[in-house]
């Protein structure tokens, strides 16, 4: 207190003039009309870019919530459109009249919308997780979707995140086929660019072009027919002459992967289950 007081009492006379400064500006200010004018304008001019300021934080943060939203509404509208081209299809008869966007594949499907936190496109085992896990009803092998196409299959989950291996991965290999061809292969990733994959064993009879887009074939327990992969760029003989080796260039920029949507199909989870106890049946009679 005694510091205080000596602190007062040597340095009085600034907080006088302080206050006499205050007063006067008072009194500028509001008894003359110019000065004041002057000090309203710059006052809400200032105050003006501090709230702009202040948006512009309050925006950024609510990108994500945003961009979340957006994805679950683009996919909501995918599936209308598919229902409406069906629709429009059956009307007319012409099944030329409307071609079916990338998400209708899952149409009828409970899909559920998560976030990538984490991602990497520069290793030979690339894993991504997600913001959402076991209590949102996430379970492994769940196939994992993203505007533009495929991105993985569920690996691990906890109860607030996932594991997925994507489609940049050796341990990744998924049934595809080309569309309206019928003629199918696995897809498979050479460690190399994140924009391309390659498709084997297309049989050396087959007739295709390239550009040929590439879709899932239906035949896993993972992924319903139809999901977009990515198109044909280059096509290649097999070290053994007997098939095609197809370049895919991915329709997923996996560099730029934000949102995405994990496929809960009933069907297909009740037939992986099916096909391993028969797995596991036969391998307990060999034992």
């Amino acid at each position: 207190m005694h510091n205080l007081s000596e602190f007062l009492q040597k340095y009085h006379h600034w907080f006088i003039f302080l206050l006499l400064e205050v007063v006067s500006m008072v009194l500028l200010f509001q008894f003359n009309g110019y000065q004041g004018s002057v000090w309203f304008t710059s006052a809400n001019a200032v105050s003006g870019k501090v709230y702009e300021a202040n948006a512009a934080v309050n925006q950024f943060f609510s990108l994500a919530k945003v961009n979340e939203q957006l994805t679950q509404r683009n996919v909501f509208l995918e599936q209308r459109i598919q229902q409406l081209s069906e629709q429009l299809e059956k009307a007319t008869g012409d099944t030329t009249i409307a071609s079916k966007p990338i998400m209708a594949a899952i149409a009828g499907n409970r899909v559920i919308p998560a976030r990538v936190i984490s991602n990497s496109i520069d290793k030979q085992d690339n894993f991504i997780t997600l913001d959402k896990g076991a209590a949102d009803g996430i379970k492994p092998d769940m196939g994992v979707v993203g505007g533009t196409g495929i991105v993985g299959i569920v690996y691990q989950t906890s109860r607030n995140y996932s594991i997925v291996i994507p489609v940049l991965s050796s341990h990744s290999r998924i049934s595809c086929k080309i569309q309206g061809r019928g003629y199918f292969g696995y897809l498979h990733w050479d460690g190399k660019s994140p924009r391309h994959a390659y498709v084997d064993d297309i049989p050396r009879h087959a007739h295709f072009r390239l550009y040929d887009k590439i879709v899932t074939s239906g035949y896993s327990s993972v992924f319903p027919p139809g999901i977009l992969i990515g198109k044909i760029i280059h096509v290649y003989n097999s070290p053994d002459g007997l098939a095609y080796r197809c370049m895919v260039e991915l329709s997923t920029d996996f560099g730029n992967l934000r949102n995405v949507c994990v496929v809960d199909d009933k069907i297909m989870r009740e037939r992986l289950e099916v096909q391993r106890a028969a797995e596991d049946s036969i391998k307990n009679k060999k034992e």
